[in-house]
């Protein structure tokens, strides 16, 4: 195989990688995406002699270069520096977990080689969904999330559960092809080709018996979602925080009546500094109390921007500061909150913070780079977050709901730290109109419908811009508010008690496998040491 055959079929896995991202793509072209990346690896391990083990990694950057660059380049839209970045540090980290599945085959075998493959890879997504610096955009599972007709299963796995699928119908696919070319016929190439159909046939059935036989338990909540189509990049500078809480409460009394229970407005709706003792006192809280005071039984679930004081001798957060002057300390963030007609105000603060852009990873250790941050125009400090996943529960019913904030759907184990706290439905709250009319807000809608598969909760969804709509507990979109308009929708959702398989045990995929890619990492670690001493010997 010659350079610039390499170097093709590196680049034809980028992009076979990447349609199914993209609503005109489909998840299943990613059941072949690998094969070609894995000639060139098989090329590199049968001509070892000549070819370090170090090309694999080049190779493999060049294939996931192509997938991250044409998969989330609208980052550039909020961020130049950050999308470089990005798309960088993702690409480097899924070529060096390629470059060590390389090594272990080169050290092992192609059975176990393939088998490291899996839950290597697994275990990087993973641990990038709990890792200081994360993006589990492009984890594979998600690569279906436009088909959630095929991944009902996704209830019993979570996300990682199509990765899993996805790799292993890859390395069948390849092995198939690899024996054909070496001219293998008969029996053997018929049972591959087999149990390749079948493990494809299998989970897609199963799925649409699923989808088709799913059916909600009845206990309806009627739901006012709100898009106020606020330019995001104005509504903190130039915008007064209660005209757009006011073009809020225009669009919701539209379809206000005695019958609704729970009102949603986006993320950041209230940003006019607001410390939390004095929340009362808010312009914006007394104009939604004025207006809840019509509909005593409904709630209104919001986003907001807060502070915290601390009083002496409270107990510091890790991430409090000192107000300029030295007064006193405070801590600052990206909360929701729900009123109702009682007093108490719950909160609830964001915990899965964007890298770079609401928080800094491993501050403790790269305080040096706190100016340059800055000057980038991200933050070093962030904002607050909480341990535990809080709900907020109605004191009419006693219906808990989970307040989800922005980049927090996209972790699915994550999310269902909600549920096991008693949430029977998910309000998403977000404000994806940074990254303009791109494919950016789509897959991060897409992404909450991977979550109610996983977690069969129902999902009100309300974005200051981009879409808002209503998803039921099989995944499906309902009512869409599209891009830049204004409006509000109504729709009744049934509430749910019931706990998934993946709620109850999280990513256990993901924790079996870091179990064995150790057992695999010594086993090599062995391997080249007994070869090692072998050479002195």
């Amino acid at each position: 195989m010659k350079r610039k055959q390499r170097i093709f079929l590196a680049l034809l896995s980028g992009l076979l990688l990447t349609p199914a991202w993209y609503e005109w793509g489909h998840g299943f072209i990613m059941m072949i995406a690998l094969v070609p990346l894995l000639f060139v690896e098989d090329y590199l391990t049968i001509n070892a002699r000549e070819n370090r083990s170090v090309l694999a990694f080049l190779y493999s950057f060049l294939t996931f270069l192509v997938f991250n660059t044409l998969t989330t380049w609208w980052i550039f839209n909020a961020t130049a520096v950050g999308v470089v970045i990005a798309i960088l540090v993702n690409s480097l980290t899924s070529s060096l977990v390629f470059w060590v599945f390389h090594f272990t085959k080169r050290r092992l075998g192609s059975a176990l080689g393939y088998f490291a493959f899996i839950v290597y890879w697994i275990t990087w997504e993973h641990f990038y969904f709990n890792a200081e610096i994360s993006w589990p955009w492009l984890t594979l599972g998600h690569g279906f999330n436009y088909n959630i007709k095929l991944i009902q299963w996704y209830e019993y796995t979570g996300v990682l559960g199509g990765s899993l699928w996805i790799l292993v119908i890859n390395i069948l696919i390849f092995n198939f092809i690899k024996m054909y070319i070496a001219g293998t016929r008969g029996r053997i190439l018929l049972s591959s080709a087999s149990l390749i159909l079948l493990l494809i046939i299998s989970p897609v059935a199963l799925s649409l018996v699923r989808f088709k036989t799913y059916v909600e338990k009845p206990d309806p909540v009627n739901i006012v979602v709100i898009q106020p189509n606020i330019d995001p990049y104005q509504k903190f500078i130039a915008i007064p925080s209660v005209e757009q809480t006011a073009i809020q409460l225009t669009e919701a009394a539209l379809l206000a009546d005695s019958t609704v229970d729970y009102f949603v407005a986006p993320e950041t709706s209230i940003n006019n500094n607001i410390w939390m003792d004095k929340i009362e006192y808010v312009p914006d809280i007394r104009m939604i109390r004025q207006f809840l005071s019509v509909y005593p039984d409904a709630k209104y679930v919001v986003g907001i921007q807060c502070y915290r004081r601390f009083w002496p001798g409270e107990q510091l957060t890790a991430n409090a500061r000192l107000m300029p002057g030295g007064e006193f300390y405070y801590d600052s963030y990206n909360a929701a909150i729900q009123l109702d007609s009682t007093s108490n105000v719950p909160f609830y603060f964001k915990s899965k913070l964007v890298t770079g852009v609401e928080k800094m990873p491993y501050a403790k250790y790269l305080r040096f780079l706190e100016k340059i941050t800055l000057r980038l125009g991200g933050t070093f400090r962030g904002w607050g977050t909480q341990d535990d996943r809080s709900t907020f529960v109605s004191p009419v019913d006693s219906i808990s709901v989970a307040p989800i904030i922005c980049y927090e759907s996209v972790f699915g184990e994550f999310v269902t730290g909600y549920i096991k706290n008693g949430a029977n439905l998910i309000f998403v709250v977000t404000n994806d109109g940074w990254w303009g009319d791109t494919p950016g807000y789509h897959q991060h809608n897409a992404f909450s419908c991977i979550r109610a598969i996983e977690t069969r909760r129902s999902i009100a969804r309300s974005a200051n811009t981009g879409i808002s709509c209503f998803i039921n507990q099989r995944g499906e979109m309902s009512q869409k508010i599209t891009w830049w308009k204004r409006g509000a929708i109504k729709e009744t959702l049934n509430a749910n008690d019931t706990l998934t398989f993946y709620v109850r045990y999280g990513d256990y995929i993901g924790r079996t496998a870091r179990f064995f890619a150790m057992m695999v990492v010594l086993l090599t670690v062995v391997n080249l040491l007994m070869n090692l001493g072998k050479k002195k010997g």
